[in-house]
């Protein structure tokens, strides 16, 4: 009796199309979810406070050093330039807060020429920040 060969026995093989379907899916997920913070870009060392408390939601942050020199989005900017540059940040990523990060030895002047800047880009709600004891 003659044996029968096969030709050649087919592979196994797993379709990874369903799995990078849902990958791509959760990225997409992840990456529409996320809020992305727009940092100042320097540390300055804040007052203390007894009443301090946490802000829930900001996307903006002022930074002002013991110098006068103001940091948004991690560079430096002039106090005139600010409230341009807040609108730019708001036409990317809408907020209705802004966080000023002033300095304790940051000067008075600076901080409320920041402040007017911020409300003549529309933003009513302005947080100063503080360290808690």
């Amino acid at each position: 009796m003659a044996r029968k060969h096969r030709a050649e026995e087919e592979e196994a093989t797993i379709d990874m199309t369903p799995m990078l379907d849902i990958v791509f899916i959760m990225l997409i997920f992840f990456i529409v979810t996320t809020s992305f913070v727009k940092e100042a870009g320097i540390e300055v060392n804040k007052p203390k406070a007894e009443q301090a408390t946490k802000q829930k939601s900001a996307n903006i942050f002022i930074a002002i050093n013991e110098n006068g020199e103001v940091w948004m989005d991690k560079r430096m900017v002039d106090v005139e330039r600010v409230s341009a540059n807040i609108e730019r940040l708001l036409a990317e990523q809408p907020t209705d807060v802004v966080i000023v990060q002033a300095d304790v030895e940051a000067k008075h002047g600076v901080v409320v020429e920041v402040m007017d800047q911020i409300k003549a880009a529309g933003i009513d709600r302005i947080s100063v920040a503080a360290k808690d004891n």
